[in-house]
């Protein structure tokens, strides 16, 4: 597949070295040589100095022929520009990068797809809403809604207090079938379970179940969730605004900003139950004296990754319940897991988790790439005659980097077990490693 990618900045240029391991035709343009001399580039990816609003520009990259068009530069009207242009010239899709909410809205959904624009993405404000699910499901490393939360994918950490210790996946079998462990996250490795694996203490449990069952998977992993009433975020950036609007009215939202300037600009966007304070988030003093200690959750939104995984270490240590923090490098989220920080924001995989259902020629109508884990999740439907509905699971020999954690059927959501019979247009929920994300094709179209 030809790919052109408008932008080198770090979501364009994570995309682009992403996709290069998959061997596609990838383009990277951007007008900034310096930014195109990154390190570690893959001679599948050709970098070209140019204009992505430019007609010769995008010409000369090949547009014509393009599959896919991605414009994710700073530049919201750039991004537009930039597809409207290269849907003209002859690329077959193209995805622009924004950051107005407005366009998102299905009733301009229309306006959008006659410019020749299939898709949007606003990466702060798909971060704001990981930040918003993180500090109300205090007790989750990771909670995610699949199919409009009729299944739940819910991380977890296992402790020493956990019935599950010890215990065999063949032990916790049970005929009602209230959940499914999909993935085992121990030490660096994800594991696809199978029957005989056991748990241990400080294994990241990956389930799936139903919304009726959360509690259930939340007692059964040993785990307390107290009642949010207070967060403080560190940072006033664009992704704490959305994330403090987003917040349930009822919690005090206390954001602490160090430019003055910036501190009365969020001061006018943000609902009445948020106090901004002015001052450095660093300063032990200053989140004492703005009652860190009475907080149920820190959010560590600033810039500089190392900053935000110390401050939230700090806060660990006053107590606060559940820390999350914004890592842009995507070296450092193993570090943070290994100190055991709640939860990672990172908008680059939340792009490219968008951006990759693109590529699959399987019906995926959504892909979470796991933050924690060399995972991925998707939501697949599976096509007529596709080969995952010819067999019951148990018979189908899926690889051993794949499992079904779940599905829907005509609108009912079920656990999959061994004898279920996935039929033709089931929305089936898909849990692999990284290495397996291509074989789905096979089994589902």
């Amino acid at each position: 597949m030809k790919i052109i990618i408008a932008g080198a900045g770090e979501v364009g240029t994570h995309l682009a070295k992403m996709l290069a391991k998959e061997r596609h035709d990838i383009v990277l343009i951007d007008p900034n040589e310096e930014r195109l001399r990154f390190p570690n580039a893959s001679t599948e990816i050709l970098p070209l100095v140019g204009n992505p609003s430019s007609i010769r520009d995008l010409q000369e990259a090949g547009v014509k022929k393009t599959d896919l068009f991605i414009s994710v530069t700073p530049e919201e009207s750039t991004n537009i520009t930039a597809c409207l242009l290269a849907s003209e010239l002859g690329a077959r899709k193209t995805l622009a990068r924004i950051n107005n909410y407005e366009y998102l809205q299905p009733k301009n959904k229309e306006i959008f797809d006659k410019l020749g624009i299939d898709s949007m993405i606003y990466p702060e404000m798909l971060a704001a809403k990981e930040i918003v699910t993180a500090v109300t499901h205090l007790w989750t490393r990771q909670y995610w809604e699949l199919f409009n939360g009729s299944i739940i994918l819910v991380g977890v950490k296992i402790r020493a207090n956990s019935s599950l210790v010890n215990a065999t996946l063949a032990e916790l079998h049970s005929s009602q079938k209230l959940y499914h462990i999909v993935a085992i996250k121990r030490g660096h490795t994800t594991i696809i379970p199978r029957g005989t694996d056991t748990i241990e203490v400080d294994d990241l449990l990956y389930f799936t179940t139903t919304k009726e069952h959360v509690k259930d998977v939340r007692l059964l992993a040993g785990k307390i969730d107290p009642e949010v009433k207070k967060i403080v975020i560190m940072g006033g950036s664009r992704i704490a605004i959305r994330a403090a609007q987003y917040l349930p009215h009822n919690i005090r939202v206390k954001v602490i900003e160090m430019s003055k300037q910036k501190s009365h600009q969020i001061a006018e966007v943000v609902p009445g139950n948020v106090l901004i304070i002015n001052g450095d988030g660093r300063d032990p003093d200053l989140l004492m004296q703005e009652g860190l200690k009475d907080a149920q959750a820190f959010v560590a939104l600033t810039e500089n990754s190392s900053t935000n995984i110390l401050a939230c270490l700090a806060a660990k240590r006053y107590g606060v319940f559940k820390t999350v923090a914004h890592i842009e490098n995507l070296d450092y989220i193993s570090l943070a897991e290994s100190m055991d920080i709640g939860s990672v924001i990172n908008k680059k995989q939340i792009a490219a988790s968008h951006i990759y259902q693109f590529l699959l020629k399987a019906d995926v109508t959504n892909i979470k790439f796991l933050t924690f884990a060399n995972a991925d999740v998707a939501e697949l439907v599976a096509r007529p005659n596709s080969k995952v509905t010819r067999k019951q699971v148990k018979d189908l020999k899926l690889p051993h980097d794949i499992t079904l954690g779940g599905l829907l059927r005509d609108g009912i959501p079920m656990m999959v077990k061994g004898d279920t019979q996935i039929q033709a247009y089931d929305h089936v929920v898909v849990f692999c490693l990284d290495s397996a994300i291509r074989k789905l094709e096979d089994y589902f179209n």
